[in-house]
């Protein structure tokens, strides 16, 4: 698995590190424009899920599910604390990387290097509405070929529109790295198309008993808590976002208008809320 490294503190073994982690069908360099305001400091890693971006492809496409990534994940954290020991851990989730987030910070005896400090969940919960899902399940892994990067960014525009408003150089540059030139010519996705295999099998049965999974792994969190939500999110409901603020770590809560499911963080304001959640005074990060 590979993971992109920011650090500017000065001290490549920097004890304060944060973890962010993108979602389904996205890769680590969603991250960049964060990963910047957060480099100095603290050590930024911005892991590939296996699958996706840089790292390798699985043999079995039903390893494509969060139990396999969270020991991934462990196995990454174990890694970099040798290099240099970590002594405050947070982790930044969009949407699948909130959902591995959650297993990790809601089981205690893990071997963790550290406890997760504080965790940022970006438009997701443990409650994933159905229709959201089916919608993402009509492109992922479909097979798509593009003459140009611009076509491509062209393209992921087109199913990416609730990301929200974007500059043309701002979608560009979070589109590029989706894009790998194609064996054919041109450029494909940077996926392995199997990562839709398990989740087009999904059933909403299975979807339910993952959610009651979830909902225990949520209620005990004991981080410090920020909850991101796009105001029109089909993802995350206004209802399930409503529950999650009663329960487990009980979050603080920013909507951003006008959009969906997901902001990407790279809007400054966007990028100012977590910033500031993660550097915070300990007493102030849930008031």
């Amino acid at each position: 698995m590979a993971y992109w490294e920011w650090n500017a503190t000065g001290d490549p073994a920097h004890p304060h590190v944060i973890v962010c982690v993108h979602g389904l069908s996205r890769q680590g360099r969603d991250f960049d424009t964060l990963a910047r305001a957060l480099a100095p400091q603290a050590r930024v890693i911005c892991p590939d899920v296996v699958g996706r971006g840089e790292s390798d492809w699985l043999q079995d496409p039903q390893g494509y599910q969060i139990p396999l990534y969270g020991g991934d994940m462990l196995a990454m954290l174990a890694q970099v604390h040798s290099e240099g020991a970590i002594q405050a851990l947070d982790w930044v989730g969009t949407s699948m990387g909130g959902l591995i987030g959650m297993g990790l910070a809601g089981q205690p005896g893990l071997p963790l290097p550290a406890p997760i400090r504080r965790l940022v969940l970006n438009d997701v919960g443990p409650s994933l509405n159905w229709e959201a899902l089916q919608r993402i399940g009509q492109y992922l892994g479909a097979p798509l070929r593009f003459a140009s990067e611009q076509q491509g960014a062209d393209a992921l525009w087109a199913i990416s529109t609730s990301f929200g408003p974007h500059t043309p150089g701002q979608w560009l540059a979070l589109s590029r790295p989706m894009l790998r030139p194609a064996p054919e010519g041109g450029f494909r996705l940077h996926y392995d198309p199997a990562i839709a295999i398990p989740f087009k099998s999904l059933t909403p049965q299975m979807a339910r008993d993952g959610e009651t999974l979830v909902w225990q792994l949520y209620d005990q969190i004991k981080a410090g808590t920020l909850l991101l939500r796009g105001a029109v999110s089909d993802l995350l409901t206004p209802d399930t976002a409503a529950q999650m603020l009663q329960r487990g770590p009980r979050p603080r809560m920013m909507e951003f208008a006008g959009i969906g499911h997901a902001p990407t963080l790279v809007a400054a304001d966007q990028v100012a809320a977590v910033t500031q959640f993660l550097f915070a005074p300990e007493a102030t990060q849930n008031a």
